[in-house]
């Protein structure tokens, strides 16, 4: 299978990039360290459990669901939601204004180290609506943020994603393109992901 990095690459089997905007610095250096250490420090986070070949097994990370207090992380998950903090309220106000879009929760993953992990999937609950906007900002360790159209495993693509940088995911991305964080045999340290997102009544 080939690894493309996907602004680098010449054929990215057509991947239409106008589903996706990317700033590696979103977040200076001490804008992103003082969020992570925060959240590290003082978030709410649970291990989950998840069903896979009729077998219920601990989801590779730590999580945890932060907005709107109507709203819950899936619709599965019927937990009471914690309510905003004042960092996270503040950082989804600033993504909103300068992207002209609107959120009401933020879901927390924390990869702990190289084993964990979120397995190939889309973001496809009916409640994100067709074409959902989930903005997602990296803190801490570099991991890889993989990509591979949904009929089409052959070629995948490749995106590192650093320290206070932001993607954000738009259009038919979640139709028609799947992506993961996998594992990795290097050692790794402390990740935190927030992905924001908007949740219709």
């Amino acid at each position: 299978m080939s690894q493309l990095s996907l602004f680098d690459a010449e054929d990215l089997y057509e991947f239409p990039k106008d589903l996706l905007e990317y700033r590696e610095n979103f977040l200076n250096r001490e804008e992103a360290d003082l969020l992570r250490n925060k959240l590290l420090d003082t978030a709410i986070w649970e291990q989950r459990t998840q069903k896979m070949y009729d077998k219920v097994v601990l989801t590779p990370r730590l999580t945890g669901w932060y907005g709107d207090s109507k709203y819950s992380d899936s619709e599965e998950n019927k937990k009471p939601t914690n309510p905003w903090t004042p960092e996270l309220f503040s950082l989804k106000q600033r993504i909103e204004k300068e992207f002209d879009c609107q959120f009401n929760g933020v879901l927390l993953n924390l990869y702990r180290d190289q084993n964990d992990s979120v397995a190939w999937h889309r973001d496809k609950e009916s409640r994100y609506g067709k074409r959902p906007v989930i903005a997602s900002i990296s803190l801490g360790q570099t991991r890889n943020f993989d990509f591979r159209k949904k009929d089409h495993h052959s070629s995948k693509y490749c995106l590192p994603l650093p320290h206070g940088s932001l993607l954000i995911m738009k259009g038919d991305l979640q139709e028609n393109w799947e992506h993961r964080i996998a594992k990795s045999t290097i050692r790794m340290k402390e990740r935190i992901n927030m992905t924001f997102r908007l949740i219709k009544s």
